[in-house]
């Protein structure tokens, strides 16, 4: 049976919360305030009120004005925006769910490195700063798991995944663990109200497909929106949007904050 292991964060100047997760297990604990509330009077103001694709425009306009990482920087801020709870010295591997060491990053068997949750292939966008650095997408992992996630759509079914914490993988599709399905999603939902197809890229789309190979597309939306519905935001993703906004990109996702959104645009 996976260890079970319990986080507590600070989010902001809000009380200490605890969350616990089992690895493989859905997510039940979420935040008991709700702590971005005081965004809605500002950085949320011109969404408020809007639905469908007058709210989709106007998230993307909010979130557009943000600072831009190199890709050798989102070592360093994954360090901090994915840190252990429980052990300042580790981060949490996002589809694994287990602890390792900050230091071991890199690209060799038991190092973690750098997931796209969004394939950088599909949109072509690499490790082009932008897409290819939104930390808001990027996610600490094992060098292996990530492999064998590659750039492949996210749906349900498939064989377990060796240390992947209950994730699971078929010829064209990865599924991850329950505790982080929302996450997976809510990601995914970002970077399409993100990048619209300004600033040179590509317009990056959800659609109801696991065969998108190199197409600015990702799918399969049917699932991602149930998934956000099932494993709402908890503790551990809330703080990390706020330390990405507070610290780094200055930028949130709309999401995590109001993931009734979700259901608003598609």
């Amino acid at each position: 049976m996976p260890g079970i292991h319990i986080r507590t964060f600070a989010l902001g100047t809000a009380a200490v919360l605890a969350a616990l997760v089992l690895p493989g297990a859905t997510a039940t604990a979420t935040a008991s305030a709700n702590p971005t509330a005081t965004y809605d009077d500002t950085y949320y103001k011109d969404a408020e009120g809007k639905t469908g694709a007058e709210l989709k425009s106007a998230l993307h306009t909010i979130i557009s004005d943000q600072t831009k990482l190199s890709y050798d920087a989102v070592w360093d801020a994954l360090k901090t925006t994915d840190q252990d709870p429980a052990n300042s010295s580790n981060v949490i591997l996002l589809y694994s769910g287990t602890s390792r060491a900050k230091s071991a990053n890199g690209g060799d068997s038991g190092d973690w490195n750098r997931e796209h949750v969004w394939a950088k292939s599909h949109g072509d966008f690499g490790t082009a700063t932008g897409p290819g650095t939104d930390l808001h997408h990027l996610r600490p992992e094992d060098v292996t798991v990530n492999s064998i996630r590659g750039n492949k759509d996210f749906d349900n079914g498939g064989s377990a995944v060796a240390n992947g914490g209950g994730s699971l993988t078929d010829s064209d599709s990865f599924e991850p663990r329950d505790a982080v399905k929302g996450d997976v999603a809510r990601m995914i939902l970002y970077m399409a109200v993100r990048y619209e197809g300004g600033d040179s890229f590509a317009d990056l789309e959800p659609n109801d497909s696991v065969d998108n190979g190199s197409a600015p597309n990702i799918g399969k939306l049917s699932v991602l929106k149930k998934w956000s519905d099932e494993d709402p935001p908890d503790a551990f993703e809330q703080n990390r949007n706020d330390v990405i906004f507070d610290t780094y990109q200055h930028n949130r996702n709309p999401f995590i904050d109001h993931p009734e959104w979700v259901g608003s645009i598609w």
